[in-house]
């Protein structure tokens, strides 16, 4: 669930594996419940499992608020003392969710930290709006650094997998995650999305967020940081109009600067709202197509996979 918007209430959220065709639905609480198998012959087998059913309860408050929540139910069915408080609240005068909905992300997101630390990963949340040209960047760096850096990606998108399909022809290993109505990817998701992908020991994870400049700055996902994409093509006011998302950042790149001779947009502004937001976000300069800049950003990879020990595979 959002807690800025609500957005994936009902969503249906799914993991596919580009390699093996294999599609796993993956439920509210990070459980998958529904497989999808796709044959050579390209036939697909679907299983299921079960999990113990549950009832949702909506409440109306006086300001005109929905608040829904879930209980599970087996043959003895209570209300835990959580449960309990959450209809106290609610026909009391504060409803808040959005600490317990953020707790569990970040317990979550812990784990993926600690699983990606103890197998030497470096894991980057590549996060912009729409069209800003993560995709472009991304197939850019892998096809420069792959012979250097082992990199894998979870792609993130409300629907396809084209931009999976453009990393996987860069020959790196990918598995995409669609969240359907959902505007930005979890800690469950990813967790799913890591065990799917099982990446090499000693390398680079990149997460391609959704594109959304506002709830993606509240979900950790146990990366190591993440890197807010802005193009020039969007108005250099975007570090201000979005503070949350800059402020939560430790990187910020400036894509498409290839094309600032057409366009009427004052980089050193852009730049003063960035840092005014966020005094300590580093910026890097770049252009996909024409490779300018992209040495820095380069060289800031290199530096933070310098900082770890190389981890020997066990036999």
């Amino acid at each position: 669930m959002c807690v800025t918007c609500g957005c994936s209430d009902d969503a249906e959220t799914t993991v596919t594996n580009l390699e093996t065709g294999e599609v796993v639905e993956i439920q509210a609480d990070g459980h998958e419940h529904h497989h999808s198998h796709t044959l050579a012959d390209g036939t697909v087998i679907t299983h299921s499992h079960n999990h113990e059913s549950a009832t949702s309860h909506i409440h109306t408050l006086p300001n005109g608020s929905v608040i829904t929540h879930s209980h599970s139910h087996d043959s003895n069915h209570t209300h835990s003392s959580q449960d309990s408080q959450l209809h106290a609240n609610i026909h009391g005068t504060t409803v808040s969710l959005e600490q317990d909905i953020l707790a569990k992300n970040n317990r979550i997101a812990a784990q993926n930290r600690g699983w990606l630390k103890g197998r030497n990963m470096l894991a980057l949340n590549l996060v912009s709006s729409p069209g800003a040209g993560k995709t472009t960047l991304l197939t850019r760096t892998i096809h420069d650094l792959k012979a250097q850096l082992p990199i894998s990606v979870i792609e993130g998108d409300q629907e396809t997998a084209n931009d999976a399909n453009k990393i996987r022809e860069t020959g790196c290993k990918v598995v995409q995650i669609n969240t359907g109505t959902g505007c930005h990817l979890e800690a469950a998701m990813v967790e799913r999305g890591l065990q799917e992908l099982n990446p090499p020991l000693n390398s680079l994870v990149m997460i391609e967020n959704v594109g959304n400049l506002v709830c993606p700055a509240l979900f950790d996902l146990g990366e190591h940081a993440k890197v807010v994409i802005l193009s020039v093509t969007e108005g250099e006011d975007k570090p201000v109009k979005y503070p949350h998302m800059f402020r939560a950042s430790d990187i910020m790149i400036l894509t498409k600067i290839d094309l600032l001779p057409y366009l009427q947009f004052d980089v050193e502004r852009c730049l003063d709202y960035a840092r005014t937001v966020n005094p300590h976000i580093r910026i890097f300069q770049v252009s996909a197509m024409t490779g300018a800049g992209l040495g820095n950003w380069y060289g800031w990879l290199h530096s933070q996979f310098q900082r770890c020990e190389p981890i020997e595979a066990k036999c």
